[in-house]
């Protein structure tokens, strides 16, 4: 049996190479759905309450329950759209208003609010005069996480519609639901009837009841927000000089050749092209610190201090973007041992148990008006804690990376992790990494020669 030739052997070892990179490249940032094993039920659900008839419509109160445990609606805020079954018109608003008032030229005298057909509608700032208010509106468009704030996970705002009929039989559900926070990223379901909702009063002995109800459930993709990963981790330990950094390109990477890519933080050209922050309801793209990594934000995980019955971890989370100021943020950490979790001294903490009796998922987030802001690339621009677990003697251990996260969530988005063969290792077992990376490197290249010799015989 004869060997296969030099350069048919390259050629199929280059195929499978490029196949396996694609394919490596392609798992490691999974478009997919948008389940989140970390909030398995979590969703954004639009809640459309028709309260009253009047002589050519009704009036309705529109409600957004956030149920996401920890991805939140940051300003600019919300934007909700949709597509009339009819040729229905919003004569008034209360709570919010459409961006867009469309063509209302064929109405005399009194003219409606928006007679698009495809309105959008956006939440009042705050402040907003009294009389124009509803209960749950006016924070600018900005919804709580459902971990963080029940309270203020909500939104509401309400509309009167006219040329829509006045009867349930006679009412259509409006078509082709969006929701932008503030940009793409959440997809939306049909509008289905549910039982009417129920509504109890302020003195809890009298409830009403919604003429129709109908809900919307939109549901998150981080792949559809953006395609690239919006965040990175990085990593250090008392026990070894190795600072581990965010993976090189994690989220982009410098292109020279282009003006403005990223910004020198030493360069004389950074005054010129911060973006200040100046409130207003418009989304302006990041624009970030020259880096290896090119992440707007990373958070890096300190393996600070091991004691007798306790270890500590200081983590730290660092903006790099000069366009933005992250408001509510918060850190979502997956770890074996927040089970065990005994103190945080600067930051809001609660588990998160998506599955029944497995407690290895935390969310962290900012004290009010202390460090709930995370400012804006520069000296200001970091936010930091310390956490202090108690050892489980079952499992505890330095060894093979196990004192670093599994997964790390900012915001909502999950971040870029190194890769686990370059994880701070303790001394005596650096020999062994090598050894072990060595080999590891060698079995590939065997399997992959392997590989491309039998495909050749067959």
């Amino acid at each position: 049996m004869g060997f296969l030739c030099s350069s048919t052997s390259s050629s199929i070892v280059f195929k499978l190479g490029v196949s396996l990179v694609f394919l490596v490249s392609f798992s490691s940032y999974t478009p997919a759905d948008a389940y989140d094993p970390l909030d398995p039920s979590g969703n954004i659900t639009i809640k459309w309450d028709i309260i009253t008839w009047t002589g050519d419509g009704y009036v309705a109160t529109v409600t957004m329950y956030n149920f996401q445990q920890y991805r939140h609606i940051q300003a600019p805020g919300w934007t909700l759209g949709w597509s009339w079954a009819k040729r229905e018109v919003i004569w008034g608003m209360n709570g919010g208003q459409t961006t867009e008032q469309g063509d209302c030229s064929k109405f005399k005298g009194t003219i409606p609010h928006c007679c698009k057909k495809t309105p959008s509608v956006v939440d009042l700032l705050p402040g907003t005069p009294y009389n124009q208010q509803v209960a749950n509106c006016c924070r600018g468009g900005v919804i709580n996480s459902w971990a963080q704030d029940p309270a203020t996970a909500v939104s509401s705002f309400q509309l009167t519609v006219g040329q829509a009929g006045t009867t349930n039989k006679t009412v259509r559900v409006p078509k082709n639901f969006t929701l932008k926070a503030p940009g793409p990223g959440y997809t939306c379901g049909p509008g289905k009837i549910v039982k009417p909702s129920r509504f109890v009063g302020t003195d809890k002995r009298r409830v009403t009841q919604a003429m129709m109800t109908w809900n919307v459930t939109c549901t998150y993709s981080q792949f559809l927000a953006q395609r690239t990963p919006t965040c990175c981790v990085s990593l250090s330990s008392f026990y070894n000089s190795t600072i581990v950094p965010c993976p090189t390109c994690s989220c982009g990477c410098r292109n020279t050749s282009q003006p403005g890519n990223c910004v020198d933080s030493k360069g004389p050209r950074i005054a010129s092209v911060v973006v200040p922050n100046t409130g207003k309801s418009l989304y302006v793209p990041p624009l970030v610190q020259c880096t290896n990594h090119m992440c707007p934000v990373r958070i890096h995980w300190h393996v600070k201090v091991n004691y007798k019955a306790y270890w500590r971890v200081k983590v730290t989370i660092t903006n790099f973007n000069y366009n933005m100021n992250y408001s509510q943020w918060n850190l979502v950490v997956q770890h074996p041992n927040f089970d065990n979790l005994t103190q945080t001294f600067s930051f809001n903490y609660k588990p998160l148990i998506p599955y029944a009796s497995i407690n290895d998922t935390g969310i962290l987030w900012g004290v009010k008006f202390y460090n709930d802001l995370l400012m804006q690339a520069g000296p200001y621009g970091n936010v930091q804690s310390e956490l202090l677990f108690q050892k489980e003697a079952s499992a505890f251990t330095l060894e093979k990376g196990w004192a670093f996260p599994r997964r790390i969530y900012f915001n909502g988005d999950n971040c870029v992790m190194p890769p686990p063969d370059s994880y701070p290792w303790l001394p005596n077992t650096a020999s062994y990494k090598l050894i072990g990376s060595l080999f590891a490197r060698i079995a590939g290249s065997i399997s992959l020669l392997l590989t491309a010799f039998l495909h050749g015989i067959l």
